[in-house]
């Protein structure tokens, strides 16, 4: 189902259209943040019919042109999200993937960057670190316009499980989930607060916890689990990824300055170098533009280099072809 493209420039190109990229088509196209919504597939029927269930309900959102396309659709997109590669299997890690999606990311940013998209990507296939680092490295782009989709999923895992530990509603709960958006993620203590008080300030306050240090290696081991409980309950996780990428669009589209625990590589930040991960970035039209850096305690700086040991260990192991 092709369409004239007659909308502003607001093209979002979604590369994959299984559960994760069509769920984000259906929640991106309740948003009214995209003119266009442009589903590529290499099951072009799967394509279609995504596109075809999702335009029966234009009545019900914000107008938005969604069709299906091919790689010259990249040259205009304001940004190419790639949600292409073999899903996460029960029992299954994320680095488990990696030899088989490398390859495909690899060359769909090869063929982004062939098209002269002058727009951002974002890499959403798992394992993400890695594959953003795979499709920088493929596509020659500036490290600021290839991302990954980081933490920013684990994130929000990380403030609900606060929000409801704490009975705060969640829009006052502030923290992040740093490193690898898999198992030698960590949480950034010295980062989280309630209401602008910092946990070690709060706690004695609300007094509601019983052993506080055993509760949050708790909490921050449930994040980490919580994609291999999903997957091992229904087989995917894709509604809250879905919303988590329709916020990192918003940050992108609208140009917003945004803070968010997007993958990205390190050129120094952190004592970290050529290596993806995530750590609060500042996020707009261009891509990230600059990197938090704050003052990591030495635990949680340990943590970060912990991670970066881990995907650097994953990258060696990539066949050469792929890199």
């Amino acid at each position: 189902m092709n369409v004239l493209n007659t909308s502003g420039n607001r093209r979002v190109v979604v590369v994959g259209a299984g559960a994760v990229g069509a769920t984000y088509c259906y929640a991106l196209a309740q948003s009214g943040l995209a003119d266009e919504i442009v589903i590529i597939d290499k099951n072009e029927d799967l394509a279609h019919g995504q596109v075809l269930d999702l335009v029966h309900g234009q009545p019900f959102f914000p107008t938005v042109n969604i069709r299906t396309g091919s790689e010259k659709d990249y040259t205009d997109a304001q940004l190419v999200v790639i949600t292409a590669g073999q899903a996460q299997k029960p029992d299954e890690t994320r680095l488990q993937l990696l030899q088989k999606n490398a390859a495909i990311v690899g060359s769909i940013a090869e063929q982004v960057a062939a098209s002269q998209c002058k727009g951002v990507m974002l890499v959403v296939s798992n394992p993400v670190d890695i594959l953003t680092w795979v499709a920088l490295k493929r596509s020659g782009w500036e490290r600021g316009r290839v991302i990954g989709s980081g933490t920013v999923l684990d994130s929000a895992r990380f403030r609900h499980l606060l929000s409801r530990h704490c009975g705060v509603d969640v829009h006052n709960v502030h923290g992040y989930i740093l490193g690898e958006h898999g198992d030698s993620e960590f949480a950034a203590w010295s980062m989280t607060n309630i209401a602008g008080m910092s946990m070690e300030n709060y706690c004695p306050v609300c007094n509601k916890c019983g052993e506080w240090e055993t509760e949050r290696k708790q909490i921050e081991q449930h994040v980490r689990e919580s994609a291999y409980h999903i997957i091992n309950y229904k087989g995917a996780t894709h509604f809250a990824v879905g919303l988590a990428l329709v916020r990192i669009t918003e940050a992108i589209l609208r140009g917003q300055n945004s803070v968010l625990t997007v993958s990205t590589l390190m050129k120094g930040e952190f004592g970290l170098e050529d290596v993806c991960l995530s750590v609060p970035t500042v996020l707009n039209n261009n891509g990230v533009t600059d990197i938090i850096r704050s003052q990591m305690p030495e635990e949680e700086l340990k943590a970060l280099h912990h991670s970066a040991d881990v995907l650097r260990q994953a990258i060696l192991s990539l066949d050469s072809d792929v890199r």
